[in-house]
Parts: structure tokens; C-alpha cells; sequence
């Protein structure tokens, strides 16, 4: 009866280390594997890819940039509005821009992407750096220069100030998040596309000059 306690024992123990041994095994080949085939971004979306109603990446993406940016408007421009006015108003919401920039819409993005860096054609700044900070602050004060001044032109269109002594009173466009997150988002993308064309001519140059 011991003997038989003895071997289910020492059965118990070859097949435990005979587990663990395989493990081992299979780890060991996946560190050591060379020349694994590559896998396209195609056959990837296909495993990626769930039943439903599928949202194009593009739409995913110009919607969170567009609802940041709506965002910010609301809580800083009308939250903060009745506090501070003027060139403080802009640079504290130029501030608040930049760091949900950086802080929450390009990290969302990151989450998202399906390989590493391939959003990156949708930021400006696509550093992954603390000072990364810095450069989305000044970029979003660049955007909210365009947007303010696409609001002076727009209201200047309308007719308002245009008679002071009228006594017919034009309607002035406000500052509301949805048009403001539509005009960040638009000015946003405009650059974006240039940067990104810019980068292309210079590669393309590159290359024409290692052919030759």
C-alpha cells in the first residue's frame, strides 16, 4: 500500500515537471524565433475585426479630437468666462487645449491604434516625451488664433459693429463647443495634412537623391 502511495507520488511529480518542461520549451523558441513570417495590417484587421456596425478608424478618430476640443470650451471658456476675460480667458483656455492635447486626446489615440505609431499621422506634435506638453500648448495657441480670428471674419460677414448707429442690431455668432470644436477640429486637421505632405515631399526628395 506505501509502495503504490510512493509511485502515485512520484508519477505526480514527473508529470508536474514534465508540464512546467514543456512550458519552458515553448518560451524558449519564442525567444529564440528568427525570421518569423510579418503579418499585414490587412490580415490583422481581420481578427481585429467584430459583427455589428463597424465606425470607420478615421471618423473614431476625427470624433474624440472634435469632442476634446468641444469640451474645452465648455468648461473653460463658459466655466471660467465669468471669472476672467480678455487675453487671460485665451491663454488659459490656449493652456487647457494644449493639455488635454496632450494629456487625454493623443493618449486615447495611442490606446487605440492598432500598431505602434500608426496614429501618429494624426497629431501634430507626435514626440512621447514630458515637454511634449509644451509644444501642444503652443500649437493649440496657434489653432485658437485661426479660430478666433474665423469668428471676427464670420461676424464682420454677419453685419455686427459694421453701423454703430444703427439702430438695426445685427446677431453676433457666439462661442458655443460644437462650432468651436468643429472650427478647432477643422484648423487641427488643416495643419495636420500639411505637415504630413511637407514630410512626404521631403522623403520622396530623399529618395530620388539615394536613386541617383
Amino acid at each position: 500500500m506505501a509502495k503504490n502511495k510512493q509511485e502515485k507520488k512520484k508519477s505526480g511529480h514527473q508529470a508536474v515537471s514534465d508540464y512546467y518542461k514543456l512550458k519552458t520549451d515553448a518560451v524558449d523558441r519564442l525567444v529564440h524565433a528568427e525570421n518569423a513570417p510579418k503579418v499585414s495590417k490587412e490580415e490583422l484587421k481581420k481578427y481585429r475585426s467584430k459583427g455589428g456596425l463597424r465606425i470607420p478608424e478615421w471618423l473614431k478618430i476625427l470624433f474624440i479630437k472634435f469632442w476634446f476640443a468641444g469640451a474645452v470650451c465648455y468648461f473653460f471658456f463658459w466655466g471660467l468666462g465669468v471669472y476672467i476675460h480678455g487675453f487671460d480667458l485665451i491663454a488659459v483656455l490656449a493652456m487647457g487645449l494644449g493639455a488635454v492635447t496632450d494629456l487625454l486626446t493623443n493618449r486615447a489615440l495611442r490606446h487605440f491604434e492598432p500598431t505602434e505609431r500608426e496614429y501618429d499621422k494624426w497629431m501634430m506634435v507626435t514626440v512621447r516625451k514630458f515637454w511634449s506638453l509644451f509644444l501642444n500648448v503652443l500649437y493649440a495657441g496657434l489653432i485658437l488664433f485661426c479660430v478666433i480670428k474665423t469668428y471676427y471674419v464670420i461676424n464682420v460677414l454677419l453685419g455686427v459693429n459694421s453701423n454703430p448707429g444703427s439702430d438695426e442690431k445685427a446677431t453676433m455668432l457666439g462661442v458655443e463647443p460644437i462650432l468651436f470644436g468643429l472650427f478647432y477640429l477643422g484648423f487641427d486637421m488643416l495643419f495636420i495634412t500639411m505637415k504630413n505632405t511637407l514630410i512626404k515631399i521631403f522623403k520622396d526628395a530623399k529618395k530620388k537623391a539615394g536613386e541617383k
